[in-house]
């Protein structure tokens, strides 16, 4: 998340004050101090937000169309960029033509929202999800 977010917002990967407390990749302590830090800020996941929404502040965006926070629909249609990305998996034409690769990606794709909701990630909505099933059905025949 820190990497994405420095490359994103300040142009280069890690490039950020030194001057702070760095607790690493959990982001339960990162929601933690910032909870008890006036004015402090972390990078968490989306879900780490919703599950303490009340006591930290997500920030909003303004993409020169006004600020826009961050939600499932707001992720889903691209608004809330470049802190919302989409999570995938590449698989090559080649391997998807082999009956367990497809089958893996079939799973993958039928099972996506249950998996994205279940730990806090935003799913893909059903035209994205629908698009996806259509170019792995086109790629392995």
């Amino acid at each position: 998340m820190f990497d994405y977010f420095t490359e994103e917002v300040n142009g280069e990967e890690g490039a950020t004050r030194k001057d702070y407390n760095n607790v690493g990749e959990n982001d339960n302590a990162t929601v933690t101090g910032v909870q008890g830090s006036p004015g402090g800020m972390g990078y968490a996941g989306f879900s780490y937000y919703t599950e303490n929404e009340g006591s930290v502040k997500a920030l909003e965006i303004d993409n020169d169309k006004g600020c826009v926070a961050p939600s499932v629909e707001t992720a889903q249609d691209g608004s809330y960029a470049p802190l919302s990305r989409p999570l995938l998996i590449y698989p090559s034409d080649e391997a998807l033509k082999r009956r367990e690769v497809q089958a893996f990606v079939d799973y993958y794709l039928e099972s996506a929202t249950s998996i994205a909701e279940g730990v806090g990630f935003v799913p893909l909505t059903e035209e994205q999800l629908s698009e996806a099933q259509a170019a792995a059905a086109r790629a392995g025949a």
